[in-house]
C-alpha cells in the first residue's frame, strides 16, 4: 500500500547526514522494511531508501526537533 503525506516530511538520510523531504511511503509489511519515497534538499534527486536509512529530525505535531 501507498501513503502519500499531505505535507512533506523532513528526514536526514543516516549514511551522509543528507537532509531530504519524504513525499511517500511504500508498506513492505507489518512492522518493517518500509520504503520511503525522499527528495534531496541539495539538489533534489529523487531517491528510494529503507526506513533504516533515514530518520526524522523535525516534526511540531509530536515535538521532534533536531
Amino acid at each position: 500500500m501507498i501513503y502519500e503525506f499531505q505535507n512533506p516530511i523532513p528526514v536526514i538520510i543516516k549514511e551522509n547526514g543528507a537532509e531530504a523531504m519524504a513525499i511517500y511511503v511504500v508498506t513492505g509489511g507489518s512492522f518493517e522494511n518500509d520504503l520511503w519515497t525522499v527528495i534531496l534538499c541539495n539538489g533534489g534527486d529523487v531517491i528510494t531508501v529503507r526506513i533504516d536509512q533515514i530518520k526524522m529530525y523535525n516534526n511540531k505535531t509530536f515535538d521532534i526537533t533536531k
